[in-house]
């Protein structure tokens, strides 16, 4: 469906023809559809959208266009998408509305449902137990293939998903049955005889990280969660394992740019947010860069001496915070993969420097001719060349060891990036380029 035309429908109030359209589209689509209307063009065209698909277009919608449905709509309205949204989703919601909203949507819902929101609301932030479902299909061991299928049928509508089933005894999980298996065996067949036993789960309390790391190493669909009495409380599912993929990396990638992370995207932040997020870390930046200057300034008589020296610096400081964002990027990446722990870090410095050693010799020799072709000095030649080598050798070391050292005494390896090792070897790459010049020419 052509947005224009959309639009034009709903300007000029053809509300059959808007929800024939609605009623055919994609709840995502229909989402990102809303997300480009007014406010008083939103609530009509909600009110428009097919009740058996309101809630998961709900589910789909930004954080404003929620807190405003929420606002805008009647209790009876509230209640039917409510009733209607899965129980994560529902806790999503609530952690970012303010307190107003949360006590009217909690006074919406039953109290049966209120009592699981709270419980899943206690869990710690980040945690298994705050991303989970309690909406998932138990099944008991004796039960038939038939009626267990029977069972699905009966409650499958209200579960998150109906392709993983959970064998219970006495509320402790015993094994899992995919959807696949049932389908395919004898309606005789006693679910305990079908059942894989070889489970893997996780605790409410495993960081929720770990937790998406899971569903990429087993390719898994869903995965149960215990408590600490190994009762079975919830599962995550692989949606939301992939809302934490995302989240956990653009927060990586906001502090490798040296800002501090925002749950809300680019146009919902505002600008004051948007500036105390980044303002921070550069007055940080900053303020250590003054260093640097002092640096310089100790060597006001060797630029007095030989000017040219000067003209280098950029260029020196440039390469070092390249080579040591180089090393930075592929180390906190490892990190997160797994690939690169703490006990490696003697291994990750032998490599980083053998390969720091084969880059600084190539870029020494490139300037080196240069220089000779230039200014056709071989002093200057062998001080640049020489400064380089130390540059991209301490860089890249600086580059692969700081985030190492930053996982080990808990702190997020991303901070370690771009924007501070650049600050931290701009210090280091001066200090040996005025230290090799200085004994080269005598100053």
């Amino acid at each position: 469906m052509n947005r224009e035309i959309f639009m034009e429908l709903l300007r000029q109030r053809e509300f059959k023809a808007v929800r024939s359209v609605l009623n055919v589209m994609n709840a995502v689509d229909i989402a990102s559809l809303l997300s480009e209307l007014e406010d008083k063009e939103l609530t009509i065209t909600f009110r428009l959208i097919p009740k058996e698909k309101a809630a998961d277009v709900f589910s789909n919608m930004n954080h404003s266009m929620q807190t405003y449905l929420i606002e805008m709509l009647t209790e009876k309205e509230l209640r039917e998408i409510l009733d209607d949204l899965y129980m994560d989703d529902t806790v999503d919601i609530l952690e970012d509305l303010p307190a107003n909203l949360v006590t009217r949507i909690l006074d919406t819902v039953t109290v049966q449902k209120r009592s699981l929101i709270n419980q899943l609301l206690n869990y710690p932030e980040d945690s298994a137990g705050s991303i989970m479902t309690t909406e998932y299909v138990d099944l008991r061991k004796h039960t038939t293939v038939a009626q267990a299928m029977a069972h699905i049928k009966q409650v499958g509508i209200h579960r998150e998903t109906i392709y993983t089933c959970y064998v219970l005894e006495k509320r402790k999980l015993i094994g899992i049955v995919t959807a696949k298996d049932l389908m395919t065996s004898e309606d005789d067949m006693l679910i305990e005889n079908l059942m894989e036993t070889e489970i893997i789960s996780v605790s409410t309390h495993d960081d929720q990280e770990e937790v998406a790391r899971l569903f990429a190493k087993y390719d898994l669909l869903a995965i149960p969660v215990v408590d600490k009495d190994d009762f079975m409380v919830g599962i995550v599912t692989v949606d939301d394992a992939m809302d934490v993929m995302e989240d956990e990396a653009t927060e990586d990638i906001t502090k490798m740019a040296a800002m501090n992370p925002s749950e809300r995207t680019y146009f919902e932040t505002s600008v004051f947010a948007h500036a105390k997020n980044r303002i921070v870390w550069l007055l940080v930046l900053m303020i250590s860069s003054t260093l640097t200057g002092a640096i310089i300034t100790r060597y006001e008589n060797a630029f007095a001496a030989i000017p040219l020296l000067v003209s280098f610096i950029p260029m020196l400081m440039d390469t070092g915070g390249n080579c040591g964002s180089q090393s930075s990027t592929l180390i906190i990446r490892g990190i997160a993969l797994h690939e690169i722990e703490f006990k490696d870090i003697f291994r990750v410095m032998f490599k980083e420097l053998r390969i720091s050693l084969m880059v600084s010799v190539v870029l020494a020799a490139a300037n080196a001719v240069r220089i000779m072709l230039v200014y056709h000095d071989v002093q200057m030649a062998l001080v640049v060349g020489l400064s380089l080598i130390a540059t991209v050798i301490i860089s890249k070391l600086i580059g692969c060891v700081l985030p190492l050292l930053a996982g080990k005494i808990h702190l997020d390896p991303a901070i370690m990036a771009a924007p501070l090792i650049t600050t931290i070897v701009d210090t280091c790459s001066v200090i040996a380029y005025f230290s090799i010049a200085t004994r080269v020419f005598s100053l």
